[in-house]
Parts: structure tokens; sequence; C-alpha cells
């Protein structure tokens, strides 16, 4: 009995001890800093940082401590936004027609846009969204066989004070025959809600679309259903976008600023509290942190006592001198989650240090955002800039390296924002070929990886040095032909002999493109590998249609009149499988800029440079072909079907858009010159422009690169592939492999390629 009463007794001490520590620590606090005060002195409860000593001064505990934007209760802001967003228990499964996409197969993937109506207005950025649609590959102009609808009307800015605002946007959607609760629909949106809260508020139920929304909250986000795209501004480039400014191998990584932040300063407001604070960490040396009141009409009325200060110190220092020279870049939010400063740190290579609690980052459902910026707390501003000190030197660069892997990949321009909304879309509506988030998060990026392809790592050629993955020891050749076959004497059949002959062939393609009927297979010489012989129905651009035929990895692509050695091909075959994801061959040729034409120009000139090898005479992977007919947009394909012209140019492009790297020239016996057949006729404007022998006066024209309009041609595509990328991809290079010093370190009677060495 005396044990029990003894428990008893513990029992309810215990339990007088919780209700004062719940019921009483508040007036103890309020004891404490009475107290304080009364000493004159501060009683902090904020932790004792370790970089103290370096901020000339740090923020009172009530300033950090405050609620941050709204003073709704979580439960408060949930409830106004399921009143708002009837159907914000949305998921693919349950508010997503999964028929409409999946009755034509693979290419079931259609968008469609409704037309705007007449007199309605778009605004800058809404135009480049619609446009990037528009000339995509899944956009469809019939509305029945559409997987995916968006709207003609301008939703990006919901801010009812703005003058781009929308009104009635209820009555005018449900208007729309198809609308169907917002099904299957898709909407943008930059901006919402408005004055004081800036709540997420789009003034419209969307009922159970697809919300592509900028500073989504992680609250809100429909996992696996919305999709949180960035902010951007109506002056991001439609195409391309400008590059990266990391220098590859900068070193040393670091910049000469640790910290930078230079922006407005709210004075009333949601995110008052964020920008409030953010001069506690400006010490004007390595940590730069600057904000200005002097934005907005009346920004006078509100003014406290450090605006003149604040004012005055934001003036000393450039904005884009410090973007250029800071390791890390503060990205505070402002009055909605998200901010210009994100994109703008990405492409300075200016590591980003997220203070914005609650935001759902851009494509968060398959970029790894760990591996490039820092997530900070708004509640913990102190603990900034001993964080990133603590970053060591091989993690910055390796976290400037992302930001431009991501940067370049998928936020340079307002299509790769929209293109990679779609592509994360189509995975989810087919989850079984879908891309891996190793494929979203490495070289060269999603966009560029198709899942229909294969999901297979080891089929894309970008991978096979990450992977450890050795190219194939074959290689199928293909020969487009464009002459009737007459006789056996032709260059096409010694082609023939010295392609069979080499170790590495796997079989020949031979891609039928003469207007003669198809030659029966007898006419043909019989070969030590399979040859077959394709109808190319005529289309120049043919030759790079995804052959099922092809069982190799290597593709030798080769003009029916060229001339080489079997060692040749050998020579560079191998050399090709150290380079599987380039192109690698023997003619160059080479792009400039024409500062009178203000235009690209083509040259065939002999000279150290080059940046196209033709593909006349090359090795590719492969994946290329798929890449050529399902990637580009039907309207390049058609121009080079159009002009029987340009396909090797647009393929150069296309490989060095994918890479980033120029493609490997090979050294030959001779040097490769489109030699005149003797029935072509001469034309002046031939001597010299391709640095290859003049052509006879008094003969017939035949060979296409043989019409004087071939060369202006050349020229012409080029300035229109530029265009359609929206930057120049191609690059240039010096580089050349030569056998006499390629992996062969022996006596010249016992070399190789004893043939190459001795021209």
């Amino acid at each position: 009995m005396q044990a029990r009463k003894k428990y008893v007794l513990l029992g309810l001490c215990a339990c007088c001890w919780l209700l004062l520590f719940y019921w009483g620590g508040g007036v103890q606090l309020r004891l404490l800093k009475l107290l304080g005060r009364q000493r004159g002195e501060v009683v902090h409860l904020w932790p004792d940082w370790t970089d103290r000593a370096l901020l000339p001064g740090y923020a009172q505990l009530d300033e950090l401590q405050t609620g941050l934007g709204s003073a709704e209760s979580p439960r408060q802001r949930h409830q106004a936004w399921t009143g708002i967003y009837k159907d914000s228990r949305c998921r693919m499964e349950t508010c997503f027609d999964f028929t409409r996409c999946r009755r034509r197969g693979r290419d079931g993937f259609r968008v469609y846009v409704y037309p705007s109506e007449k007199g309605e207005h778009v605004s800058e950025s809404y135009r480049k969204i619609l446009t990037s649609i528009g000339e995509s590959r899944y956009y469809t102009t019939d509305p029945r066989e559409a997987c995916l609808f968006v709207l003609g009307i301008d939703t990006l800015d919901r801010d009812q004070l703005s003058g781009q605002f929308v009104t009635n946007l209820d009555d005018r959607i449900k208007g729309y025959p198809l609308w169907n609760d917002g099904r299957n629909h898709l909407i943008f949106n930059l901006y919402s809600g408005t004055w004081p809260n800036y709540t997420e508020d789009l003034g419209f139920n969307i009922g159970q679309a697809i919300l592509a929304k900028a500073s989504l909250n992680t609250e809100h986000f429909r996992p696996g259903f919305d999709v949180s795209i960035p902010l951007f501004s109506k002056d991001h480039p439609q195409k391309g976008g400008e590059r990266g400014w990391l220098v590859r191998n900068t070193v040393p990584p670091r910049r000469k600023y640790l910290l930078m932040f230079k922006g407005k300063r709210y004075l009333t407001g949601i995110g008052s509290d964020t920008r409030n604070a953010l001069h506690h960490i400006h010490n004007g040396k390595d940590i730069v942190s600057l904000t200005t009141c002097r934005h907005g009409k009346d920004w006078e009325k509100h003014k406290d006592a450090r605006c003149d200060h604040d004012n005055l110190e934001y003036e000393r220092f450039d904005y884009q001198e410090l973007l250029h020279n800071s390791t890390f870049c503060l990205v505070p939010r402002g009055r909605r989650l998200g901010s210009f400063r994100f994109l703008e740190s990405l492409q300075a290579a200016c590591i980003p240090v997220l203070l914005s609690n609650g935001w759902e980052l851009p494509f968060s459902d398959v970029i790894q955002w760990n591996q490039a910026v820092i997530e900070g707390d708004e509640r913990l501003l102190l603990q900034v800039p001993s964080t990133v000190r603590a970053v060591g030197n091989e993690r910055v660069m390796a976290l400037r390296q992302r930001t431009q892997m991501l940067w370049e990949a998928y936020f340079s321009s307002v299509d790769k924002i929209v293109l990679t909304t779609l592509e994360i879309i189509k995975d989810r509506v087919f989850s079984h070929v879908s891309r891996n988030k190793y494929m979203w998060n490495a070289l060269p990026g999603g966009l560029l990886v198709l899942p229909e392809y294969s999901t297979h790592l080891a089929h894309f050629p970008f991978y096979y040095l990450s992977l450890g993955v050795s190219s194939g020891q074959e290689f199928t050749a293909i020969i487009h032909a464009i002459s009737p076959l007459v006789s056996q004497s032709q260059p096409i059949m010694k082609l023939l002999q010295v392609v069979s002959k080499s170790k590495y062939c796997s079989q020949i393609i031979i891609l039928w493109n003469s207007e003669k009927p198809l030659p029966h297979r007898s006419k043909w010489p019989p070969m030590p590998v399979p040859l077959t012989v394709t109808d190319g129905r005529r289309k120049t651009s043919s030759r790079f249609l995804p052959n099922m035929a092809i069982e190799t990895e290597a593709v030798l692509s080769l003009d029916e009149d060229t001339v080489l050695l079997t060692s040749e091909v050998n020579f560079a075959f191998l050399v090709w499988r150290s380079f599987p994801e380039r192109i690698v061959g023997y003619p160059p040729r080479s792009h400039f800029w024409d500062p009178v034409k203000l235009a690209w120009g083509y040259t065939s000139k002999w000279t150290n440079e080059y940046s196209i090898v033709l593909t006349g005479a090359a090795f590719y992977h492969r994946y290329y072909h798929y890449l050529f007919s399902h990637y580009l947009p039907p309207s390049l394909r058609a121009m080079v079907d159009r002009t029987s012209n340009c396909e090797d140019i647009l393929m150069n492009f296309l490989v060095s858009s994918v890479t980033h790297l120029p493609p490997i020239k090979v050294a030959q016996r001779k040097q490769y010159k489109e030699l005149p057949s003797p029935q072509v006729r001469p034309h002046p404007s031939m001597v010299n422009l391709t640095n290859e022998l003049p052509i006879p006066e008094g003969t017939k024209m035949s060979a296409p690169w043989a019409n004087p309009e071939h060369f202006t041609q050349r020229q012409e595509c080029v300035n229109s592939f530029t265009s359609w990328f929206g930057y120049m991809p191609l690059v240039h290079s010096q580089f050349r492999l030569d056998p006499v010093l390629f992996k062969d370190q022996v006596s010249v009677l016992r070399k190789k390629y004893k043939d190459l060495e001795r021209a």
C-alpha cells in the first residue's frame, strides 16, 4: 500500500508540473522580459549564431518571428482555397479522361488551343505560350483528336488591379461546349490574388482543369496533377534564349561576393516581413543585401526611419555587376512566392538561396532541386551567412554546373517552359512509357530524351560514359542513291565493295531515292554482308527516317559517289566508338556571321576550323534518326524535301543542340571533294565557292550540288534552322584525329593505316 501511495503521489506531482509549464510559460516569459527591461537589458531568446560578430546588427526576436504573410490561420487559408477550387483533391486518376489520349496510341497526345475571340486582347507572355503550343509537334487544329485543351482567353494575370485582368471568365468558359467542368483542360497562370493578401484566388472556378501556375503554394498544390512553372517576364525569349554564364571549369569556383540581393523592400502587406529583415545580413563586403523603399506611387506615405539610408546604399552597387560576381544569390519571396530573381540567378550560375516558405518549386515532380539550390527558412534569416560559408568548393562547383544544365534544358525560353509542362503531363498520361528522374536531371535534359524510342538509359549515346557502357562493335551502312543503276562500274558499286570489306560492317541498306523504279535484287553484286534495298519515297529527309531495319547503334551515312578506302571506314568507326554522341566523319564545312548582311553564312573553304561534318561520309548514333523525325517540326523536314538540300546541315544542327559540342573531323587519305561528273555544265558561281574543282564548259547539269542555287539554298537553310532553334547551336572546332597519332605507337611498317599515312 505504501508503494502504491508513492506512485500516486509522484503522478500527481508530474501532472501539476505539466500544468504549471503549459499555463504559466507565457507568464514566465513576460516576467523575464519585464525584469530585463527593469535592468535596462533586452532578453534575446534567439540562438547565438556563430557569425554574429561578422554582422553589423541582428534582428530582434519579434521582428523575425512575426507571422509571415497573411494573418489567416492555415485552416482558414485551406477553407478559402477549397471554396474557390472545389476539386482540390483532383488527381489524374479521378479528374482526367485518359481515353481521349490513348485511342491513337503513342501519337494520341494532341493539344488543341481554343481560337481567340475577335478583338480579344492577349498579353505578350500569353501570346508566346500559345505560339509555343502551336509550333509544337503536339498541336492539332481538330478538337476531336485532342487529348488536352488550352484556353484562348488570357489567364496569366488574375490580379483585379491589373490592366491585363479579364472579367467574366466563369461565364465565358462555361460557354465552351468542350469545357466539361475543366476536364482535360490546362490553365496557365503567372499572377493570382490582389492587394493586400495576394491569395491564390484566380477569380474563376477552374473545376477539374490542370493548373500550370507560378508561385504555387505546397499547401494548395495537387501532386501529380498540377504543374508548378517559373515566374517569367514578358521579355523572356520565345525560343532558344541566352546561354548560361558559367564558363567550363571556372577556377576558382567562388566569386568576389559570397552572397547578394538587390531588390524592393515592402513597407506594408504580405512579403514585407521577409524583405524588411534582409538588411541585417548586409556587411557591404562579401555579403551585399540591398533593399529600397523607392517603388510604387505612394511609397513616401509608408516611409520609415531606415528608408533614406537603405536607398543611398542601394544606389552604390550595380545589380548586373553583383549578379556576375556573386557565388550565392538570395531569392526571397516577393508579394507572391515566386520571383524573377529565380531565373536570373539560374542563368548567372549564382546559386539560388531560397527564402520563400511553402513555395512548390518549378517542375518539382521531375527536377531534383537539392542539386542546384539551397532552401532556407524565412524565419531563420541569420543562419543563411553561416550556412553558405560552410558549403565546400566542390559542392559550390557542382551546384553552379547544375544551375546551367537546368537553365538551358528547361528555363531559357518560353518554348522550353511550355514544352516541359506538356512533356510532364504526357509522362503522366503514358506512365508506362515515360522518362525517369535521371533522364530529367542529366544532360541533355528530358526534352531531348524521347521515351517512345526507349526507356532504357543504355540505349542513348549521351549516357554511355556515366553508365560505363561501351558502344557497339558493328555498324550499319546506309547509302543514299539518287542515280539510275545502269552500269556495274558506277561509283556506288565500288563503294559497296569497299564498305562490305570492313570487318565492322554488319549490314548495308541502300535507300533508293531515284526517279527510276527500284532495281531488281539481281542487279546488285553479291555481298559478304546482308544487303537491303528500300524505297526512300523520293524524299531527301527519308535518309534519316528511324528505319526499323537498322540493327546496330552506329550508322554510317554515305552518298552514292563517296570515295573512301576500307581502312578509312575502319578508322572513322573506331574514332566514333570513343565519341558515340557526336557526328564523326570526313568532309568538313563551317558557318560564320556576316556583319554586313547581318546573317549567318555557310562556307566549304578548307581551313583549320570547322563546325559541320557532312553526312555524305559520317558515323552517328541511330537515336538521331528518331530525334530527326520526331523532335524536329514537319516544316523543317518539308523545307529539306522541297529543295532536295540541307538535310546534312539540319542533322548537324540537331546533334550540336543535343551535345553543345562540335562534330569530330577525322583525317583522310585525300581531301574530300565533290568531283564534277562529265555531264555537268559549268557555272561561274561554282568556281572557288566550295573550293572544289571548276566544272568543264559545255557539260550538262546532273548532280544536285552542281546546281547554281545549291549553295544559295544552303545559306538560307542555315538561317532558317537558326531561327527555329532560337540560337546558333553549331560549335566551331580545330580538333582533328589522324591515324598517324591515333593509339598506334609502333613502327611505320607495322601501322594499321599505312595507306592513309602515305598520302
